[in-house]
């Protein structure tokens, strides 16, 4: 869910939210690795995965189908990864609830009709790219504050408003995660009327609305009507109600200023007459308003709503629409390197950032963990949460062992991890469980239905035999591959590694090496030591007199009995003191025959991630 009244935190949509990306970097007390659980119940584990204790309190109301999951949010600046949060929150409740034999909707407000009540410092295109507000026209949005979403130019150029390009954004950044929602325009809802009969009740019993909101706002008082027009005149929003014909569904106003932070927007003082599909409820009252058009069953929500706007959102629901509110799940934010996500700042990354760093399942994976825990999710350490992720795999797959509650986890949770969006064609045609799909037709190899019972079979039936035979580099090796300047290297690496065999099938291996391009592009982002090329197809040139000749031969014959990381790196330094030779100098040497430069990364443990026989060459001089 949403909001942007004024005098409200920002919700779900809000730039400082904050949740955890691995567990090394958590209190000491939390979860490691594949941290999914919901609770602990007096020391046992009572539910394997979070999402089916929510699971079960839904279906404890007795719901109709289809079953509705619902998130929100309103534009505002960038819909960044901590609000892709609130959907795959939703998702994994919808896909337990699918696997019980539910059919499941998920919906997502976006609160386009809201009001612009200050500009953004940044914004994102539809590839996600994030530019700064003087990159567009600014103008289109300085121009309107106080007019909604929708009836905003759209920046960009490229979609009807600015509140459609940020809904386009949004749906999206649930596609590329193979999300399937529905996205909801609330500026929709109200024109098309099916806000209508919901705006009269609100109206129709505003005394009582009046009675229950003072109990959590101070400003509200015997004047206050719930309803928002927008002026005739000018576009922008009053607050100034001066008169309710119920049963025409029209009210009177003035347009007066309206308070937007730490400035007022003028109203144009025009007097006139409003329907209420040109006007929108407070957004107290619209939350739940929207959980009765729409029929809402579910809804998870940041905790900053935990103690105010979810409360009365309640007490409105039962008191004056007289409604059961929908089930709620209370999640923790999550912060990213360590500082709460904000637009103004530049702190924020897109589902489409991410996704050129990491495998979807790996994301999906970040979001099924225990939302009852803030958590960082860390750029710098991405290679922890790719470990985490591989782990739960093996774990699934019986190629690792674990603690029986670790492996009650990976068995539950992982199969909510993989999409068939995310598997190469060749494999779902060789698996003979669908059908390809014709080229042209659509994005991926076969069409999927979540709330098809029979294609959610097959997809398990996949995931448990021909998925199988996946191969996963592991993301730090996958970066040192990245460094090589010849694919042929990398693949003969990988195969001494260990990590692909002969036998391996095509589509795994081509699929595994995927994972090289997102990590050479995390080395590159984080200029971290794994941003390096080495040369591997011509030898650089370098002169070097007998004693260092010596040394380097030395450190090849330790190298060569199968030190490891740390050893090496003791072992440059002894053998350069051994031969009387600057340490400095010999470690400038290093680097200049396998990356051609004077610097570089921790050589030791660098030349451990490296091909044995290639480093032994390579310090000896052969060719």
């Amino acid at each position: 869910m949403s909001e942007s009244e004024p005098d409200e935190p920002s919700g779900t949509a809000s730039t400082n939210e904050t949740e955890s990306a691995d567990e090394t970097d958590a209190p000491a007390d939390t979860e490691s690795a594949d941290d999914t659980r919901s609770d602990e119940v007096e020391g046992d584990s009572h539910y394997a995965f979070w999402a089916d204790e929510v699971a079960d309190a839904i279906e404890a109301r007795d719901p109709e189908e289809p079953i509705v999951v619902k998130g929100g949010i309103s534009p505002s600046g960038v819909p960044h990864l901590g609000n892709v949060n609130e959907i795959m929150r939703g998702y994994f409740v919808a896909e337990v609830l699918r696997e019980r034999g539910w059919a499941v909707r998920q919906v997502f407000t976006t609160d386009d009709r809201d009001p612009l009540r200050k500009l953004p410092r940044k914004l994102a295109d539809l590839d996600g790219n994030i530019v700064d507000l003087g990159d567009v026209n600014a103008g289109a949005l300085g121009r309107n504050l106080g007019h909604a979403y929708t009836d905003i130019p759209d920046p960009f150029g490229c979609c009807d408003s600015y509140g459609d390009h940020f809904s386009t954004l949004i749906a999206e950044s649930a596609e590329l995660l193979d999300v399937p929602i529905d996205v909801v325009s609330t500026t929709e809802l109200y024109e098309s009327g099916r806000m209508d009969d919901v705006v009269e009740h609100v109206l129709r019993n505003r005394e009582q609305a009046r009675e229950v909101l003072s109990e959590y706002q101070d400003k509200v008082d015997e004047d206050y009507v719930p309803f928002n027009p927008f002026c005739s005149n000018c576009g922008k929003v009053t607050e100034t109600v001066t008169g309710v014909n119920v049963d025409e569904r029209t009210v009177e106003y003035r347009c007066t200023d309206i308070e937007a932070g730490n400035r007022t927007i003028e109203g144009c003082d025009h007097e006139g007459t409003a329907i209420f599909r040109e006007g929108k409820l407070p957004w107290r009252f619209e939350w739940p308003a929207q959980w009765q058009v729409l029929g809402v069953d579910f809804e998870p929500f940041g905790k900053d709503h935990a103690e105010g706007s979810w409360p009365s959102g309640v007490d409105i629901a039962e008191t004056v629409l007289d409604i059961e509110p929908p089930e709620p799940m209370v999640y923790e934010w999550f912060t990213l390197d360590g500082e709460p996500f904000s637009s103004s700042e530049g702190n924020v990354v897109l589902a489409h950032d991410v996704l050129e760093l990491l495998d979807p399942e790996v994301v999906r994976f970040f979001f099924a963990k225990d939302p009852n825990r803030a958590r960082d999710f860390s750029i710098e350490r991405l290679d922890q949460l790719v470990d985490e992720f591989d782990r739960v795999e093996r774990l699934y797959y019986g190629e690792e062992s674990g603690t029986e509650q670790e492996e009650r986890r990976a068995e539950r949770v992982y199969p909510f991890l993989v999409s068939l969006t995310d598997v190469p064609p060749e494999a779902l045609a060789k698996s003979e469980l669908f059908e390809a799909v014709a080229d042209g037709e659509a994005e991926h190899a076969v069409t999927f239905d979540h709330n098809d019972t029979h294609d959610r079979e097959r997809r398990r039936e996949f995931v448990d035999e021909a998925f199988r035979q996946r191969v996963r580099l592991p993301y730090t090796f996958a970066a040192v591959l990245g460094m090589f300047d010849d694919d042929s290297a990398r693949m003969a690496t990988a195969k001494k590694e260990g990590h692909v065999a002969d036998d391996d099938p095509e589509w795994a291996v081509e699929d595994a090496f995927g994972r090289v391009a997102l990590a050479s592009e995390w080395a590159d982002r984080t200029d971290n030591e794994y941003n390096y090329t080495v040369a591997r197809t011509e030898m650089p040139d370098v002169s070097v007199d007998g004693d260092t000749a010596t040394a380097l031969d030395d450190l090849a014959d330790f190298v060569a009995e199968g030190a490891d990381g740390e050893a090496i790196q003791g072992e440059i330094y002894e053998s350069a003191r051994r031969h009387d030779l600057d340490v400095g100098g010999f470690f400038a040497v290093g680097y200049q025959l396998f990356f051609g430069e004077t610097e570089g990364p921790q050589l030791g443990y660098f030349l451990d991630d490296l091909d044995r026989e290639f480093v032994v060459g390579r310090l000896r001089r052969e060719a």
